[in-house]
């Protein structure tokens, strides 16, 4: 551990990195730039709960609160340029897309819609609305938002249009964000199901579940050549085959897992409920190196170069790496 940064109160959402500045949204509502050598460079209140991850693109931080309003801060000086408003919390990270010059912002809302903005101005283009909660982050594919909701379905939206395109049933409520790998969606459920999803046909190809526990998927899954990884409450990791869905490792954490395993290089990082960071052989789950924190972690790590940066139910942002 090379330091760690307090806030006022627990870390739910996982940080980001870009530029050097570490953006952090926190329970005590407000949203943190961090330098990478753990010092404040500034720090803005929202008046509400941050337990969404922010997205940092073209030097602009999008972040939403519990409140329902999305920011645009600048990166560098934490300066408010536009906010939106939805009308319940915002629990995923917005994702972006271009098209003809023209950034438009995704975000889900417990309001039920999926929300489309215009990243320059903060204006409202269109709203699509499912029938329940939407609490992960939406992925993109060839121009559509694609993601699950508590309805059960899994939605494709035109990013430009708003318009539905399909939906496909998964029969149970979703809470994390899809993966998407050569025109399949990758997504876990509350029920305890991992489904590879194929798009184009709008079929569930193979599902992978762990009959002893049933237990939700509640972070995201992260795909790497021909292996899935994801982290489910009955405490393991899951090393999946991405074609047909088969257990190629597993490992009991000793802790509920609801942050995304982190790929990086051949290595899988994850973290759980209990407080330990682990970092895996990603071919066959043997232990690289571990670290008992002591506090639960909620949300993924951000890997950076030769830096780790993990939030924790204590408040603090921590950062682990070579000096």
């Amino acid at each position: 551990m090379l330091w760690s940064f307090k806030t006022d109160d627990a870390i739910k959402a996982p940080p980001v990195v870009c530029n050097e500045m570490i953006v952090a949204g926190s329970v005590d509502g407000f949203v943190y730039g961090i330098s990478m050598d753990g010092k404040l460079v500034w720090k803005l209140d929202t008046g509400n709960s941050i337990e969404a991850p922010g997205l940092i693109i073209n030097d602009m931080v999008y972040i939403g609160n519990f409140d329902g309003t999305l920011y645009a801060i600048q990166l560098q000086t934490g300066n408010v340029k536009w906010t939106y408003h939805t009308d319940n919390q915002i629990m995923g990270s917005p994702n972006y897309y271009e098209k003809d010059g023209k950034g438009i912002l995704v975000v889900g809302s417990y309001d039920y819609y999926l929300h489309g903005v215009d990243a320059k101005t903060g204006e409202g283009l269109w709203k699509y609305e499912s029938d329940n909660f939407i609490n992960g982050a939406a992925a993109l594919y060839d121009g559509q938002a694609v993601f699950g909701g508590c309805d059960g379905l899994l939605h494709l939206v035109d990013v430009v249009s708003g318009k539905l395109i399909m939906e496909i049933s998964l029969a149970t409520y979703v809470a994390s964000s899809a993966a998407i790998k050569d025109d399949h969606a990758y997504v876990g459920d509350y029920d305890g199901m991992f489904s590879s999803v194929d798009i184009i046909n709008r079929e569930i190809i193979w599902q992978f579940e762990n009959k002893e526990a049933n237990l939700p998927f509640i972070g995201s899954p992260s795909i790497f050549n021909d292996k899935i990884y994801i982290g489910n409450r009955d405490k393991f990791i899951y090393c999946i085959n991405k074609e047909g869905g088969n257990l190629v490792w597993k490992y009991n954490t000793g802790g509920r897992i609801d942050a995304s395993p982190v790929v990086t290089g051949k290595r899988v990082l994850v973290v759980n409920m209990r407080g330990d960071l682990f970092l895996f052989d990603a071919n066959n789950g043997r232990i690289t190196w571990s670290y008992e924190l002591g506090t639960p972690v909620t949300g993924n790590p951000a890997v950076i170069e030769n830096y780790m940066i993990v939030g924790a139910d204590d408040g603090r942002i921590y950062c682990f790496g070579e000096k």
